[in-house]
């Protein structure tokens, strides 16, 4: 079990795969990329399996979720989620992507085992998309999207982040839209993970910038904390239902008294929060033939450790190093 001081139990496993994205979104890194990992630095396939295997076996995981940078860049990709698959007991699987490359790859994830995917989508516009990513590949999103549903990778979900200036004006016709191709829609606050640590708090687009603009078109039903769980989005029923929103508010409604997350990086650390600024080695006891009796020890004493909050309130924070591309969503 991987318990903190807070009594906090962590059952959810996000493992990066590898730091590199076909996409260059303004809030995430620079236009010109950032420097990568170097090859001998990232786990290897079945590095990472054996990691996922510990947690799972011995640790108490249920649900792992591949994220990146772009997951769909790791040549093995299909082939870690069919051997996660084959563990006993198996958890619940994701997958969190640009959607660029889903098109080509549904299908062969969910023969492997995959349950579901998170595609992030921040506008329906391809001129906006364009600007937000320094990329023209909108049509291979939506193609993406289109191409999960159809593999029976769902719910499909879509993450946006509004921005202001930019696509603040869209968060209506982002749900309408989701709502006609029956995906599920989730807003989720910029957050200060940016590589050129430009992020400020004032202007963001708020939890409640979004929800007043979305009631401007649809009725939203708050579906309650019992039915949220520790999930980090808040979900409201539109009109009524069956279809959802959510939104993740970290920056101004944290949720980190539930937070049920343990994640791992691309190059083997154990990060307790997605706003660490501390990281725990598995690489180096993996390479150094540790058993797994004591690489899980090392995993419960790091998360033993972990804060009860991510401090985004605290005037003093301070921005973790690693963007997000190189940590995970």
């Amino acid at each position: 079990m991987l318990i903190d001081t807070y009594g906090r139990v962590a059952t959810d496993l996000r493992v990066s795969l590898t730091d590199r994205c076909n996409l260059r979104c303004t809030y995430c890194m620079p236009e010109e990329g950032l420097q990568w990992l170097a090859k001998p630095d990232l786990l290897t396939d079945d590095e990472i399996v054996r990691l996922i295997d510990i947690a799972v076996t011995s640790l108490g995981i249920e649900e792992v979720r591949f994220t990146g940078g772009e997951p769909l860049l790791r040549p093995g990709l299909v082939g870690i989620v069919e051997r996660v698959a084959a563990l006993e007991p198996r958890p619940q699987m994701s997958l969190t992507t640009n959607g660029i490359g889903l098109r080509r790859t549904a299908g062969a994830l969910k023969a492997a085992g995959l349950d579901r995917v998170n595609v992030s989508l921040d506008t329906l516009r391809p001129d906006v998309f364009k600007t937000l990513t320094r990329r023209d590949r909108h049509k291979d999103v939506l193609e993406g999207l289109e191409a999960a549903r159809e593999a029976g990778l769902t719910p499909v979900k879509v993450n946006s982040v509004l921005m202001p200036g930019l696509n603040d004006d869209e968060a209506p016709d982002l749900l309408a839209w989701a709502v006609e191709h029956d995906y599920e829609l989730r807003f989720i606050e910029q957050m200060p993970l940016d590589a050129q640590h430009g992020w400020k708090r004032e202007g963001m687009i708020t939890a409640g910038d979004i929800l007043a603009s979305l009631r401007t078109r649809f009725e939203l039903t708050a579906e309650g904390s019992a039915q949220r769980g520790s999930a980090p989005a808040e979900r409201w029923l539109v009109d009524g239902g069956p279809h959802r929103v959510g939104v993740i508010a970290s920056v101004t409604r944290p949720f980190c008294s539930a937070c049920d997350r343990t994640r791992l990086t691309a190059d083997g650390q154990v990060r307790t929060c997605l706003f660490a600024t501390e990281e725990t080695d598995l690489r180096a006891a993996l390479r150094s033939d540790a058993p797994d009796e004591e690489i899980a020890r090392i995993w419960r004493l790091a998360m033993w450790g972990k804060k009860a909050g991510a401090g985004l309130d605290d005037p003093s924070f301070v921005q973790p190093d690693r963007p997000m591309s190189a940590i995970g969503g």
